[in-house]
């Protein structure tokens, strides 16, 4: 029958049509909703998914800031498997003006803790910069990567993997528009930006910082430059290169000027002191000269504007360079110079004063007279400062490693119980003689699921993980935000090596916090005097059915109305038991209780009759190598004592084991080893013979 359901779930899957692309939900009327008079939201950029914003009373000024939708440029996939849609709109400094929310899909925030801690959380943004570097800070351990620049937010408890999520959604997203408009560096730099040693100071000459490299310098002849020219009309048309090939067309110099040792070197003392008074935070400021034939500026440049003949990049990103138009006297022992100026970047610029940087000097040639075709040519020189004179902070690790750094107390107390759990499943016999010891080291690794894995560590497995898996697949966004809960990332692997061992009972008897909770019901009904039942096994055996029937409706919603999956997930009461601790609104409080009450009844119910992850178990469970419970020639011929004592109806009468309902609770393999439980062996003894344990049987794969 499994087999029968994966194949038409297969089929179903192959079947549907792909999800429509993501899109932005609101039109600039909308917007202007947003942002009422004086400001103004203008036409939509033809490049950019964004909108202008500017000011009726300041219309000269250009744009004030830009507002957009991070689905339209980072339509990141939630813990659910669809991304999150926020308002964001950022000013022509690169800081938050605002970050709301439009629309979300995360479980935990949909009707388990509500929409207001995940609003709270967006309200710290206004106000930072993009140039700081921004990430969530956690309950669940120390941030070894904060310094004095970065900006830690405060995160959402039982909320983490999706705030984390979150805050990369609304950075990447305002990012891409800082780069497009704002002149931010692009992506090709790997971690944050150099800063200058303000305290090293090397007294050198124009030679000395020319020859290390802290002045870098173009030489191109009359001849260099004609050769550029050598595929274009105007070749040959220089008046002195036929004659003077040797002579100079153009040198160029560029430092920068933020160190002091190349400051002082080029500008003196004075004209340094007096350049850093000029110069915000942050801001950077170049020497370009020149000197040949060619000049940087002629007698039409304006000062305090950008030499149009220059240009200067880095990376992807040009940056503005203006004249900061500072007239300071050269100090002795520079070369002559046509000319020179002292530039600067705007005071946030993104740009990584350590990297290298691109000079784009434009060469020009004329042919005719009345209208004459202008020729272009560039001539390209990169600079990059020596390393010694900037100190470079560790590039931060990426969000996702952020959360596993931040939780690494999760990941190493759970990993140490799994690590016990494991030994014991594969050498159970200690614990499982004793009946007591069994029970006590059940119900304490039962409690410990529950408490630490379950409430505290927030790592309840749940089928919300296989439908958001199959959206973002489907809508070809990947499974990168699996990597954001790594407490759960662990349980499936964990989980998967399981399948192989032992099967689906690992997971479902051991380490389901929700399971753990519903034979914590079972007992606790017990001793206040409910009588446990037991449905028929025909009955038992049909309502089993009923899990693959709607798992088969979740994967089938998943895919083609995802809108109904997120309703048709709260099948589940995990999120009400396990995330948010019974903390929802009375109907979800209601069906959770009402699970455990009939667990309590009819021995883990809704594992065994209702749970769509079961069945996902189950399947995955027949991937399983061994038949692991050992058995004897007497089990169910004639003994019968393992099947009525399995609360799980796992043994058939045959004596043999259905592992698709075995949730590896050990009471079996205890009575198998307990010479005063197993019948067979009790039997033997009164006879005066012995009945040697046998061994583990390799079975096919199921």
């Amino acid at each position: 029958m499994i087999r029968c359901l994966m194949a038409v779930l297969a089929a179903c899957w192959l079947a549907l049509a792909p999800m429509p692309a993501v899109a932005g939900d609101l039109g600039r009327d909308a917007l202007a909703a947003y942002f009422p008079p004086p400001l103004k939201v203008g036409e939509r950029l033809h490049d950019l998914p964004a909108w202008p914003i500017s000011s009726e009373l300041r219309p000269d000024d250009g744009p004030l800031g830009y507002v957009f939708e991070s689905i339209d440029l980072a339509p990141i996939p939630g813990f659910e498997g669809t991304p999150i849609n926020l308002l964001i709109a950022v000013d022509s400094e690169g800081s938050f003006l605002d970050v709301a929310l439009l629309r979300q899909h995360e479980p935990v925030f949909l009707g388990g803790l509500g929409e207001e801690p995940l609003k709270a959380f967006l309200k710290q943004y206004p106000g930072l910069s993009l140039s700081s570097p921004i990430s969530v800070g956690s309950r669940y351990g120390g941030d070894a990567t904060r310094d004095d620049r970065r900006v830690v937010l405060d995160g959402v408890t039982k909320a983490t993997a999706s705030i984390r999520i979150i805050n990369q959604t609304v950075l990447t997203s305002a990012l891409a528009v800082a780069r497009a408009r704002l002149g931010f560096a692009g992506e090709a730099r790997s971690g944050p930006p150099a800063t200058v040693r303000e305290a090293v100071y090397q007294k050198l000459g124009f030679e000395e910082l020319l020859s290390s490299g802290a002045i870098a310098h173009l030489r191109l002849s009359n001849a260099d430059v004609d050769a550029l020219y050598a595929d274009s009309p105007v070749a040959g048309d220089a008046a002195d290169a036929p004659n003077d090939p040797d002579g100079t067309s153009l040198e160029l110099w560029v430092a920068y000027l933020n160190v002091p040792s190349i400051g002082r070197a080029l500008l003196g003392d004075d004209g340094f002191a007096r350049l850093k008074d000029r110069l915000d935070p942050g801001q950077h400021a170049y020497w370009v000269a020149t000197a040949g034939r060619e000049a940087l500026v002629d007698d039409d440049f304006v000062r305090g504007t950008n030499p149009h003949k220059m240009t200067l990049s880095q990376g992807n990103t040009p940056f503005e360079a203006r004249d900061l138009d500072m007239d300071i006297p050269p100090p002795p022992g520079l070369p002559e110079f046509n000319s020179q100026l002292n530039l600067a970047l705007p005071p946030i610029s993104g740009l990584d004063p350590g990297g290298e940087i691109r000079i784009d000097f434009t060469l020009l040639r004329k042919k005719g007279f009345i209208l004459p075709e202008l020729v272009f040519r560039h001539a390209v020189l990169a600079y990059r400062p020596p390393e010694h004179w900037f100190e470079r902070p560790p590039p931060p690790p990426p969000e996702w490693l952020q959360a596993w750094i931040a939780r690494r107390t999760e990941l190493f107390t759970i990993g140490a119980a799994l690590l016990l759990l494991f030994t014991v499943l594969a050498r159970p016999r200690w614990i499982v003689e004793d009946a007591r010891r069994l029970r006590w080291f059940r119900w304490g690794f039962l409690a410990f699921t529950l408490v630490y894995i379950g409430w505290i560590a927030q790592g309840q497995l749940s089928i919300v993980q296989v439908t958001g898996a199959i959206k973002s697949l489907d809508a070809g966004a990947g499974l990168g935000s699996f990597l954001y809960d790594p407490v759960s990332l662990l349980l499936m692997a964990a989980t998967l090596v399981t399948f192989l061992v032992w099967g689906r009972g690992t997971f479902c008897g051991w380490l389901c916090p929700f399971g753990a909770l519903q034979e914590f019901s079972a007992i606790l009904m017990k001793m206040i005097g409910v009588r446990s039942r037991r449905l028929p096994v025909r009955m038992s055996v049909v309502l089993s059915r009923g899990r693959y029937l709607i798992l088969a409706a979740l994967v089938g919603s998943a895919a083609a109305a995802p809108g109904i999956a997120e309703r048709l997930v709260e099948i589940e009461p995990f999120k009400t038991a396990i995330t948010v601790v019974f903390d929802r609104s009375w109907p979800f409080v209601t069906y959770a209780l009402l699970l455990l009450a009939l667990s309590g009844v009819y021995y883990k119910f809704f594992c065994r009759y209702l749970c769509p992850l079961g069945a996902v178990m189950v399947i995955g469970g027949r991937l399983r190598v061994l038949a692991w419970l050992p058995r004897r020639d007497e089990c169910g011929r004639p003994c019968q004592r393992c099947r009525h004592d399995c609360a799980y109806d796992a043994i058939v009468r045959d004596g043999s084991i259905d592992y698709d309902e075995c949730f590896q609770c050990l009471d079996c393999v205890g009575i198998y080893h307990d010479a005063e439980r197993c019948a067979p062996v009790m039997l033997y003894r009164r006879k005066g013979r012995q009945l040697r344990p046998t061994a583990t049987p390799v079975a096919d794969p199921a």
